[in-house]
């Protein structure tokens, strides 16, 4: 139980980490400012329900499990999740979004310990995805500056 509550509590700290995503880094900044409040409001809907998963993980409440994990899924589906289009990016996005559906499957075995590992995986993807972003995002500002420069 001890090993559980620590491990429920290094993803909450990972999944802090996940929040909040930006836009693209090679947009005007009129199309960035208005796809970043769309990602920004996926993003809040991710952390939401990764909240919730979290206290159905806590009191191994299957049923609030599998509704917030189905949600997760569900977002990393929509137009708004797929900032970049990169196949890296993909892979990220496609990661989450099984180790979301393993999430399900595991709540429906009523496995916690199942759970409690595809939350943590899916932390791991979140944590992975948002710093490739940032690092696309920050060779994008560093390009500018060089053809600024110039």
């Amino acid at each position: 139980m001890k090993r559980t509550l620590i491990l429920l509590g290094t993803c909450l700290a990972a999944f802090a980490l996940c929040w909040p995503l930006a836009g693209g880094a090679h947009e005007p900044q009129a199309k960035q400012d208005k796809k970043s409040g769309k990602v920004g409001k996926i993003m809040q809907e991710k952390l939401k329900h990764s909240q919730k998963l979290l206290e159905g993980i806590a009191l191994a409440d299957y049923d609030k499990i599998i509704q917030n994990a189905d949600a997760l899924a569900d977002l990393s589906t929509s137009e708004e999740w797929h900032v970049i289009k990169t196949p890296r990016y993909e892979m990220f996005s496609n990661e989450f979004k099984r180790t979301a559906d393993m999430i399900v499957i595991k709540a429906k075995m009523k496995s916690i310990d199942g759970v409690t590992l595809a939350y943590f995986e899916m932390t791991m993807s979140c944590v992975r995805c948002h710093s490739y972003v940032k690092e696309v995002r920050d060779a994008g500002r560093a390009d500018e500056r060089w053809v600024a420069a110039r």
